[in-house]
């Protein structure tokens, strides 16, 4: 062999080595919360000082809500209401959806109520024939049910809610997917912790209905993560739009602070599981906006502010990919299959899908 094919050779065979070793690898793992109904005003500037009264905000003991969560700036407010979204995931990830700074996620289907965000959250597209929250299958392929088709996703991928459409949205009866959204958290337990898990949630009183309490989807899910190791957990939670409903602005704002603390457990918790840790990303989002002032409590075809949201993401491969905008709540699904590895294969089964919110560094 001559000395210049050696020395091509050996370029080549550096090159190739060069791009494996820099190639972003994809997450291996991938836990998904959505908070329906929260507001990017809160999320970006805290609590608002003018619903923190008893006429808009329903608030009977004003002076004990404004310690808790009242500060001087914006930013000292949102990270009084979620400090782990302004600590960890701001400083190690993104959030999107800053309207006052002019850079909002926008939804696309119009409607502006949960049934047909979650539709386009999941599966990338909106949809004209989901027009309301009935307990109808969703026609369209969610990326949980196409990432549970794929052999090495096959039945590792789950799904938790306070919600008792989410098995309809997820359409459990085609997809096969878990989708636990009403009734006892454990489906078939065999435990004492299982079963007092299950006897916990019946004895808590149904106050909305065809809604429970987040306190049962959180535990219920953190149980499932421990013992199930799924590789996607999606975890649906929906006591701040209910109480933004009743105008009760206290509870809506414990709830926002009580869905950052189960960020903060879910992240720590996948941080002491080998499998987990170090390969798993972290993607939060909500479907739908609300009003403002006055109107805070409302959304859907009449309040148009409530078309504006925001996602936020950390962990592998989020904090070294480069985002993009502008942004709409279309591009989550492909976000979900891009961070694992799979957004061309997605969006080639789903053509309608939009594309992910980033761009993997390279």
């Amino acid at each position: 062999m001559s000395k210049s094919r050696v020395i091509s050779l050996f370029l080549a065979c550096s090159s190739t080595m060069a791009s494996a070793q820099t190639a972003p690898r994809p997450a291996d793992r991938l836990i998904i919360v959505t908070m329906d109904g929260v507001r990017w005003q809160e999320v970006f500037g805290g609590a608002a000082k003018e619903l923190i009264s008893p006429g808009s905000g329903g608030v009977a003991d004003t002076i004990a809500l404004a310690r808790r969560f009242l500060r001087e700036t914006p930013e000292a407010r949102r990270e009084t209401l979620m400090p782990f979204l302004w600590g960890e995931i701001a400083r190690n990830g993104w959030i999107l959806g800053d309207s006052s700074a002019g850079m909002p996620v926008r939804v696309t289907n119009g409607k502006r109520f949960s049934y047909p965000g979650y539709n386009e959250l999941l599966t990338g597209a909106p949809d004209d024939r989901i027009d309301s929250n009935d307990k109808i299958p969703n026609p369209n392929v969610s990326v949980l049910e196409w990432l549970n088709g794929r052999p090495a996703f096959h039945g590792s991928v789950a799904a938790f809610g306070s919600w008792d459409v989410l098995p309809f949205i997820l359409d459990s009866a085609r997809s096969h997917l878990p989708a636990n959204g009403d009734g006892p958290p454990v489906a078939a337990p065999r435990t004492e912790v299982e079963h007092a898990l299950n006897d916990l949630a019946r004895e808590i009183p149904r106050y909305w209905g065809n809604v429970r309490f987040d306190a049962v989807t959180m535990e219920g899910a953190l149980h499932y993560l421990r013992t199930r190791r799924p590789r996607v957990l999606y975890v649906m939670m929906g006591d701040t739009d209910e109480w933004a409903h009743e105008r009760r602005y206290d509870f809506y704002l414990d709830a926002i602070n009580r869905g950052d603390r189960f960020l903060k457990t879910l992240w720590e918790t996948v941080q002491r599981m080998p499998e987990y840790r170090g390969r798993t990303a972290l993607l939060v989002a909500t479907d739908h906006g609300r009003g403002s002032a006055n109107d805070w409590t409302d959304h859907g075809r009449d309040v148009p502010a409530s078309d504006r949201i925001w996602m936020a993401g950390l962990g592998f491969r989020i904090q070294d990919s480069v985002v993009r905008g502008p942004h709409t709540q279309a591009q989550f699904a492909a976000t979900i299959a891009g961070l694992l590895g799979l957004e061309a294969e997605f969006r080639r089964a789903n053509p309608k899908a939009a594309a992910s919110v980033f761009t993997p560094a390279p």
